[in-house]
């Protein structure tokens, strides 16, 4: 169907190469022009300012629920005038015993141009957005919405 390509880099510079003395920053290059610089997580010897794979991640989860919210909500004729998320993924140990983000918390606050949907409507918006989610339909982690 389609393709996203991103270019991710990284070099040693000056930088002694040992595990506690090599640095994890690098960049991402995305085909529209946009480059994000990268590191690992504090606890991984990370530079803490810049962006992990693990906040990446969780953020794709929530800007690919709110976009799909936001397209089924504008076929439905109700009006989104804002969509804020908190979202929250938690690391532990999966199944097979293995590091993962395994459940992300979504926590959406809408605010819309009429009154508020009806709790059920808004419930059955959000399951419809977390079933044509790109991402959450690429992962195995456990996904919530909490309103």
């Amino acid at each position: 169907m389609s393709e996203h390509v991103v270019d991710v880099s990284w070099s040693r510079g000056e930088h002694e190469f040992t595990y506690d003395t090599y640095s994890r920053d690098h960049e991402w290059r995305f085909d529209g022009g946009i480059t994000v610089p990268g590191s690992a997580n504090p606890a991984y010897l990370g530079s803490p300012g810049l962006v992990d794979p693990e906040e990446a991640f969780v953020a794709a989860i929530s800007s690919c629920h709110m976009l799909t919210f936001l397209a089924i909500a504008a076929r439905k004729r109700l009006v989104v005038d804002s969509y804020d998320d908190h979202a929250v993924g938690v690391m532990a140990k999966n199944e097979a015993g293995r590091v993962a983000v395994t459940a992300v918390a979504l926590h959406p606050k809408i605010v819309w141009a009429g009154a508020e949907p009806a709790a059920d409507v808004l419930d059955r918006l959000h399951h419809l957005a977390h079933q044509e989610c790109f991402i959450a339909n690429s992962v195995t982690t456990e996904i919530t919405v909490e309103q």
